[in-house]
């Protein structure tokens, strides 16, 4: 397999802007191959190796093995804390063919041509060096196979009705994701950033998530209220000097109000690559 020139070891440089508090893991729980990953799909197939790279609390890795078993799925994640609840959901859906590990997706543990399918998603947005990252995914997949990336662009979301409190927390976590070394606005850079890692035949799509029954306002809502007071996120929002404890509040007050209306409307666009490894 042929591969760009080698490149320095990098490392990871930022910070992961959203932490594992509850209120996050409430949003990572929720997401499933189906709603997560429906650009990959037709792309797997019984008996691939998967490497699932930032897998988080592991729904989307579950549905993975469940798609290419026997093939195997390995999942790895840059913290070890997370990798217990991945395990603990593999372990109640009776999955044998999942490993975890811990690993930096700027250096991965593994020899080139490892992997079928390299899958990520809302792994880039929170990287030091998502280029570096992307050659590291391209690196260790197969000749044949493909690397898959999806990443939100916050730049993008879209809500109705409007709400100041609402464009303040937009401005807000902008300012606190790119402080910690992050791009929120990472789903209209997916294709840019493929590109520059050395892959030549790229598909690009987008997706979206969509939250406007009374159900998912209160969910998505909530999450996000609870988010901006009690996560890492807002720790880093005050640490940082972005935003004071009062300012906070207000925002997570503005998210409770719009979760109220019903005819209250949000929608998460996503940018997502199919790069095909040659």
């Amino acid at each position: 397999m042929t591969h760009a020139s080698a490149q320095p070891a990098a490392h990871e440089t930022a910070v992961y802007t959203h932490g594992h508090h509850e209120s996050v893991l409430r949003s990572h729980a929720w997401r499933t191959a189906a709603n997560s990953a429906a650009y990959l799909l037709p792309e797997l197939r019984a008996g691939l190796d998967v490497l699932d790279v930032g897998c988080g609390p592991g729904t989307i890795t579950a549905d993975l093995a469940a798609l290419v078993a026997p093939g195997r799925v390995t999942a790895v994640d840059a913290a070890d804390d997370v990798l217990e609840k991945a395990r603990a959901v593999a372990a109640e859906r009776g999955l044998e063919n999942v490993e975890f590990a811990v690993a930096d997706v700027h250096a991965l543990d593994f020899p080139d041509d490892s992997f079928d399918v390299v899958h990520a998603h809302q792994v880039l947005q929170h990287v030091g060096d998502p280029v570096q990252a992307l050659r590291e995914m391209r690196r260790v997949c197969r000749p044949g196979g493909v690397v898959a990336a999806r990443d939100s662009d916050y730049g993008a979301f879209t809500w109705f009705p409007e709400r100041p409190g609402l464009d303040a927390w937009q401005d807000l976590y902008h300012r606190v994701a790119r402080a910690n070394g992050g791009e929120p606005d990472a789903g209209r850079r997916l294709f840019s950033w493929a590109r520059q890692a050395g892959f030549t035949e790229v598909t690009t799509t987008a997706g979206t998530w969509c939250f406007a029954t009374q159900e998912e306002r209160d969910w998505w809502s909530g999450l996000w209220a609870d988010r901006t007071t009690a996560s890492v996120y807002a720790e880093l929002a005050v640490d940082g000097g972005h935003a004071t404890t009062a300012e906070l509040a207000s925002i997570a007050e503005a998210w409770r109000e719009w979760g109220k209306q019903e005819d209250a409307w949000f929608m998460v666009p996503h940018g997502e690559i199919l790069c095909r490894v040659s």
